[in-house]
């Protein structure tokens, strides 16, 4: 009991007048079936948890030193008090626990998401040279994440190496990136592999061309997710 009145802020002083008085005060010692003088419940509740001033509580400590049905009230309202307090420190921690978990989390994946999709592969070598929208194909549209700052594009069998153009725009026609670079061949693969930037790009549909300098733009539709 002292230790638990040292936690709720009484001077060393109010302690040992509590100890003192409530000392004498056992449970079954001072029987008193009829509740005479007995203080309402909300004064025991106020005198256990510590919200009633010492000096307004004086008046009732003789009392209860001296009443075992109050005593015994005073122990319950206080050991009800004590694990209120348990179970709020409890949820306080679990709640900031689970915010430095969902933190954590959050910054994770933001951290890493970069960099598992840091290059992505568009494999056009089985699509054909088309100057619009291809439409319908069977392998569907390309998909690429955001995230990724390098494309590998298989350019379509056939296609010859050297300079090209790529560009993506929206299916409006309005332009997101430009970018160039140089295709070689490899084991019979045109590689054209280029730099982007599209963090900033919102997911959705968007149509990406190609070409030779000079030529004629071939187009893809294309999925940023």
């Amino acid at each position: 009991m002292e230790d638990h009145l040292n936690r709720m802020g009484y001077t060393d002083r109010e302690e040992k007048s509590i100890l003192e008085v409530l000392g004498r005060g056992l449970l079954r010692e001072f029987p008193n079936p009829s509740r005479a003088g007995c203080p309402p419940s909300d004064v025991l509740k106020r005198i256990a948890s510590h919200d009633m001033p010492l000096s307004e509580a004086e008046k009732w400590l003789d009392h209860l030193g001296s009443c075992s049905p109050c005593y015994r009230d005073y122990l319950d309202f206080q050991a009800a008090n004590r694990s209120r307090r348990q179970w709020a420190l409890f949820a306080v921690a679990a709640g900031i626990l689970l915010a430095i978990l969902v933190m954590s989390r959050t910054l994770t994946s933001k951290h890493n998401e970069p960099l598992l999709a840091r290059t992505a592969v568009l494999d056009l070598s089985n699509r054909s040279l088309t100057r619009g929208v291809e439409q319908g194909s069977p392998e569907g549209p390309l998909e690429v994440s955001r995230y990724a700052s390098r494309w590998d594009i298989q350019l379509p069998l056939g296609s010859s190496e050297g300079p090209y153009e790529v560009r993506l725009t929206t299916v409006q026609g309005e332009q997101i990136l430009a970018a160039s670079g140089i295709a070689t061949i490899n084991a019979g693969t045109t590689l054209l592999r280029i730099e982007v930037g599209l963090s900033q790009a919102g997911p959705g549909p968007y149509v990406l061309q190609i070409r030779r300098p000079t030529l004629g733009w071939n187009s893809y539709s294309l999925i940023v997710h």
